[in-house]
């Protein structure tokens, strides 16, 4: 019941109204307020700054230069060749096979493999029979984004919708709840096969970057694309490259191709992952 409440007070909100609200907030560079923030997100959300680049929070010009900050380099080792890297830190919410058009959600919930990549029925026929992993970032975790294989970028997809939490409570409550929010799709072709990486927006993260091009938060209402196949807009991003980031926590799913990957037996729903960390062998 509490959970259903939570989810129809969510349904009321302006989600996009709150999240422009927390982009301003989070780029205000007064220094009073911005030293004060971090230090009370630090305990509060239990951040290992002993990881981070910088562990200063006056070092950080704004709360987002916080929020996004790089790791030291050897914070998180890249798993052995012939493994699928974990592309962020967060909790494993559900993995596994997809079932014809259909991903796990939560229990008795499941959504739509060709909603979740915007009707695009081909698209979506390259994973079906594939597997899946959807990964929730807290506000504590680090917030780039990694590429599990070396990749070469085919297509970026961005697909408005709302900015629902995807806490925990809310994936168990909220049906198609990756499906309806905005995301953005990218598409790369790796030894194995496509691979899609789909970073979901939430409440108050109305925008996400990629390293290629910036922030990506179209005010268009409709689907846009753009394509990145040709030789002058080829982008290679080798394994435990960064590929993106989120501005406030979010999810990440990942999709592989049917007969491209054999899962780590210890897996678990609900696990806590690091980035870099082997998530099974690809097939090659």
């Amino acid at each position: 019941m509490v959970d259903r409440l939570f989810v129809l007070l969510l349904q009321l909100l302006p989600h996009h109204l709150l999240s422009r609200l927390a982009w301003m907030l989070c780029r205000w560079r007064w220094a009073p307020f911005k030293d004060w923030a971090i230090r009370r997100f630090i305990p509060l959300f239990q951040v290992d700054m002993g990881q981070a680049q910088s562990p200063y929070p006056v070092d950080y010009v704004d709360f987002n230069a916080f929020f996004t900050r790089a790791l030291r380099p050897d914070a998180r080792p890249i798993c052995a060749e012939g493994q699928l890297a974990c592309p962020a830190d967060g909790q494993l919410s559900a993995f596994g096979a997809i079932q014809g058009d259909s991903l796990f959600q939560a229990k008795g919930m499941d959504y739509s493999l060709a909603e979740l990549l915007g009707g695009d029925a081909d698209l979506a026929e390259r994973f079906r029979g594939g597997q899946f992993a959807t990964i929730y970032l807290s506000p504590g975790d680090y917030h780039r984004v990694h590429m599990p294989l070396s990749g070469q970028l085919q297509e970026m997809i961005h697909i408005p919708g709302r900015l629902f939490s995807v806490s925990p409570r809310t994936a168990r409550t909220l049906p198609r709840l990756f499906s309806r929010n905005e995301r953005l799709v990218c598409l790369f072709n790796t030894e194995v096969g496509p691979m899609a990486l789909i970073l979901v927006g939430a409440i108050f993260v109305g925008c996400m970057d990629t390293v290629w091009a910036g922030t990506v938060a179209p005010a268009d209402l409709r689907i846009s694309r753009w394509p990145y196949a040709t030789p002058a807009t080829q982008i290679q991003l080798q394994r435990g490259a960064e590929m993106g980031r989120f501005n406030l926590g979010s999810t990440v799913i990942l999709l592989m191709p049917e007969d491209a990957l054999s899962w780590r037996d210890d897996l678990n729903q609900g696990q806590a992952l690091r980035m870099g960390e082997g998530l099974g062998s690809c097939r090659i």
